[in-house]
């Protein structure tokens, strides 16, 4: 098994059975943990700083649909993210799926299982569950101070499997 790793230039955690490949920017303590595929190969991912990709995670653009995950995005395992925008602080929650086109405001949850549609625009600091998903309430003052909370998390996980 490879060991985890670091890349040096910038902080990012990759852990050693992802795969990344294409057109793909990793900014400062960005992780990409176990499984995860990340396909520049039609567009451009640009991913944020202290944003992680959890296990299982893929992220694919549309044709010539560039995508772009803010700062402090904390991605749920076995998310396949399609779209072209997710908003700083926001959580993509476990399996959720965003689909080509759609755009998530900043500072939201997207519920596990929920399904965001082509084109769909999510407003910043929303609450979205469901097949389709929809905006149920908006974020609490507390729960987007745990949506950056998240974040921070994931870069001392990440520190400790370097660590081992």
């Amino acid at each position: 098994m490879r060991k985890p790793h670091l890349i040096e230039s910038n902080g990012a955690y990759l852990a050693d059975n992802c795969t990344i490949v294409g057109d793909v920017h990793l900014a400062l303590d960005v992780s990409v943990w176990y499984g995860c595929v990340i396909r520049g190969d039609v567009a451009k991912i640009s991913i944020g700083e202290k944003t992680n990709v959890q296990d299982l995670t893929m992220i694919h653009p549309m044709h010539d649909e560039d995508v772009e995950i803010g700062d402090s995005v904390t991605i749920g395992h076995s998310a396949v993210i399609h779209c072209r925008k997710v908003g700083r602080a926001s959580l993509i929650g476990i399996k959720a799926v965003l689909l080509s086109g759609s755009v998530i405001g900043e500072g939201s949850i997207i519920a596990a299982g929920a399904l965001v549609p082509e084109g769909v625009i999510i407003p910043p600091r929303s609450l979205v569950v469901g097949l389709p998903g929809v905006v149920v309430r908006s974020i609490t003052d507390e729960e987007f101070a745990d949506l950056e909370y998240s974040a921070e998390r994931y870069i001392g996980y990440a520190r400790r499997h370097l660590a081992d």
